[in-house]
């Protein structure tokens, strides 16, 4: 009798997400957080020694595209699906690439270079910018938000915002 069932199907997909970065919560130490441990000293105020080296440079992704790759991978028809797997990305930078645009909006911002050998060996292991061509071609990936948008519209003002509201809490409680 258990041959003549139809074997069931499991409809399983992935997504291997680059470093992910959010405005709306605060970096916890992970080996990509770096760049939004940046961003959030210097709208602080606060100097800032970055644990990879200039150069290390990884992929990258701001928090609302990693959320829409997903709704739009479990949205996508299975036929067209050529892997269970994706890669997604948007964009590639270097540590110093990030302060240099920390710093186009925080001039003020003191950040310097003290790499940690276990997290640069491991910032090292990883790829300089991940292949999501079969993502683009499979299921229509495209990211909305591009380096520039990323700091613009989304990091640069939300960090901030988040500092300036509790400081003016703060102020009002004094």
């Amino acid at each position: 009798q258990l041959a003549a069932e139809q074997p069931v199907m499991i409809d399983f997909r992935g997504v291997r997400f680059p470093g992910l970065i959010s405005a709306i919560t605060v970096p916890t130490g992970g080996t990509s957080d770096y760049g939004p441990e940046m961003i959030h000293a210097a709208a602080q105020g606060r100097p800032y020694r970055c644990f990879v080296r200039e150069d290390a440079r990884i992929p990258f992704m701001v928090m609302p595209d990693a959320v829409t790759s997903l709704i739009r991978l479990a949205q996508a028809p299975r036929q067209n699906l050529s892997r269970p797997v994706y890669n997604v990305t948007s964009f590639s930078l270097s540590a110093g690439q990030i302060r240099d645009l920390v710093r186009q909006a925080f001039p003020q911002a003191e950040i310097s270079f003290e790499p940690d050998e276990k997290r640069q060996a491991i910032i090292d292991s990883w790829p300089a910018d991940l292949d999501d061509s079969s993502a683009r071609r499979d299921w229509g990936w495209e990211p909305q938000y591009d380096v520039e948008r990323s700091f613009r519209e989304y990091l640069i003002p939300n960090i901030r915002q988040r500092y300036f509201t509790v400081q003016s809490s703060t102020l009002s409680q004094s």
